[in-house]
């Protein structure tokens, strides 16, 4: 599927058109076109041309020359009028010339979108990298929702987008979390409580860790253990880890997110030597206190610590494997980390050492940060157990979207799933809906409102237009695009022209914030068109015509959820 025409050619398009067929004292068609400007307000016009550059040349008052100009334009094919004012000439395009090349040449969607942007390239997506053993909270919902939306933006515009979940799989943690296990729990405790069995656990170590500091040796014992392949330390690792993965794996399901990669931060063990045998011999490791760092002061940034005193390895060694892996093992054209914006100077000594170590490719790697997330003005704690489950968020919604359903729509049929594609997405598309790095307070009566800027708003205006055209059945008629000149209509067809532009700027900047606010723009002008412009008419060409716009409104609506990872449901 092929946007062919978007808003922003066909206007690109009629200033052409203009700075063609104005005659303006030897200006240049060039010339005229460099000072067209495009109007914010519809109602003003859609390009206008401000003369008070030409008063100079003219040798006339600015609107003079504006009132000359509007008074010997003519309407064609595609300029319905010209109107001076204040010395600005307002070009209006014709109405239906519009609404048919955006519509009628507006194919039907099916997830698809401008296959051609892409070409084949791939895009590495490191996001949601959730910890083994602790609990899958409302704090990796910001990652796991903008990258799992961006890996779908990535796929809808042609590119081979590999999602990768870095797992927290490595660190002293397991062996505080196997002196844990061994001291108060069994296996039987841990499969039936699952992560939150382990995360009871984990905090119990660092409460009693206070008082009794030998519980901090005996991890440091284990994770050695663990480090140099015990079996028994190795088999409880791959337990929890398994534990983990199993419950994480149903939330996403629910989230409709999925990934091409599961290694961690564990893969990379066997992998950090060559990283640091290339750093030694480029000269880039200096010792400092024992320990192995790159200087990055002449770059404006703390050292980059690559080896402990004891030779163990830090966050920073791992990403440069995991980096030269992906490389590697993909060719990719472009590396997004999603990660909170906290670990900017991370991201910017990870990029500064690939590019010391002479990786061109390092370019190509982007950090793509956004803000915390809070539930209702709380901070959370893992260490401290404060910790609101995304598990138990997402049931909370689809319980608080069923009672909703049941007063509003108590006869629809199949509420339970209804409930679970409303409450699901009405969290995924508050994480989404603000520009991902701003700071995000989760309030249910935010959330779930169904009047608002929020996805079951924009759902419910999914599931009208499709009950719209349920109701309208087939209609063969020649659509009479004159009948959308009306303003309520002209706003819906803007926005759907201008979707592909959207789109795009949404890869380009990493934010799926701008198909969240765009799917609720088209739904608010289409509520309006709905409400003051009845579809259902008895002029065939009038209904068919409307009956379009109506379909495109659906379409694209159904595509915008599609693409920030939410199911649209066909009646609410």
């Amino acid at each position: 599927m092929r946007l062919k025409k978007s808003y922003t050619t066909f206007i690109m398009e009629f200033k052409s058109y203009i700075s063609s067929v104005l005659d303006l004292d030897g200006l240049s068609s060039d010339e005229v076109a460099s000072l067209l400007q495009d109007v914010a307000d519809p109602r003003m016009g859609d390009v206008a041309l401000p003369c008070f550059k030409l008063a100079a040349r003219l040798k006339k008052p600015p609107q003079a020359i504006a009132a000359q100009i509007a008074e010997k334009f003519t309407s064609d094919g595609l300029v319905e009028r010209a109107q001076a004012v204040n010395g600005y000439v307002n070009f209006f395009f014709d109405r239906k010339a519009a609404s048919r090349r955006i519509l009628a040449e507006l194919p039907d969607m099916n997830g698809e979108l401008l296959k051609n942007v892409g070409q084949g390239r791939t895009i590495c997506i490191d996001y949601s990298s959730i910890n083994i053993a602790k609990p899958f909270h409302i704090g990796h919902l910001g990652t796991t929702a903008i990258g799992g939306s961006l890996c779908k933006i990535f796929k809808a515009l042609g590119y081979s987008a590999v999602g990768i979940n870095h797992l927290g799989d490595w660190g002293t943690q397991f062996g505080k979390l196997i002196v844990a296990f061994k001291k108060w729990s069994d296996r039987e405790t841990i499969e039936k409580g699952g992560v939150r069995a382990l995360q009871e656990i984990y905090v119990r170590f660092h409460r009693e860790e206070e008082t009794d500091p030998s519980l901090t040796d005996k991890a440091r014992e284990w994770f050695a253990k663990l480090e140099k392949g015990d079996e028994e330390a190795t088999e409880l690792f791959s337990f929890f880890k398994k534990i983990t993965l199993d419950e994480v794996e149903k939330v996403y399901k629910r989230l409709n997110v999925s990934f091409d990669s599961y290694n961690g931060e564990s893969f990379y063990n066997d992998k950090m030597q060559p990283i640091v045998d290339t750093l030694r011999e480029k000269g880039l490791l200096k010792e400092d206190q024992g320990a192995q760092i790159v200087d990055l002061e002449p770059y404006g940034m703390p050292p980059a610590l690559i080896l402990r005193s004891d030779g163990a390895t830090l966050y920073i060694t791992r990403d440069l494997a995991a980096a030269k892996y992906r490389m590697d093992t993909y060719h990719f054209d472009k590396s997004l980390y999603v990660v909170a914006y906290q670990q900017d100077l991370h991201f910017r000594q990870l990029f500064k050492v690939l590019q010391l170590m002479g990786y061109d490719w390092y370019k190509d790697c982007e950090h793509v940060a956004f803000g915390m997330v809070s539930f209702e003005g709380q901070t959370l704690s893992t260490r401290e157990g404060r910790i609101v489950y995304l598990e138990d968020l997402l049931n909370t919604s689809i319980e608080k979207a069923r009672a909703i359903i049941d007063e509003k729509s108590p006869d629809l049929e199949n509420k339970d799933e209804v409930a679970r594609q409303v409450g699901v997405g009405a969290v995924v598309f508050f994480a989404l809906y603000n520009n991902r790095i701003k700071d995000i307070d989760f309030w249910w009566d935010r959330a779930l409102n169904f009047d608002g800027e929020t996805g079951p708003y924009v759902m419910y205006t999914h599931a009208r237009a499709c009950s719209v055209l349920r109701k309208a059945g087939e209609c063969d008629a020649q659509p009479d695009f004159s009948a959308l000149s009306d303003p309520e209509a002209q706003d819906v067809v803007r926005l759907i022209g201008q979707f592909p532009e959207v789109a795009k700027n949404a890869l380009n900047r990493s934010e799926p914030s701008m198909i969240t606010r765009f799917s609720v723009d088209l739904a608010q002008a289409y509520n309006k068109f709905y409400y003051e412009r009845k579809v259902m008419v008895d002029e065939p060409g009038v209904r068919a015509a409307r009956i379009q716009l109506t379909r495109a409104t659906r379409d694209l609506l159904r595509l915008s959820l599609n693409l920030i990872g939410i199911t649209a449901p066909t009646r609410m």
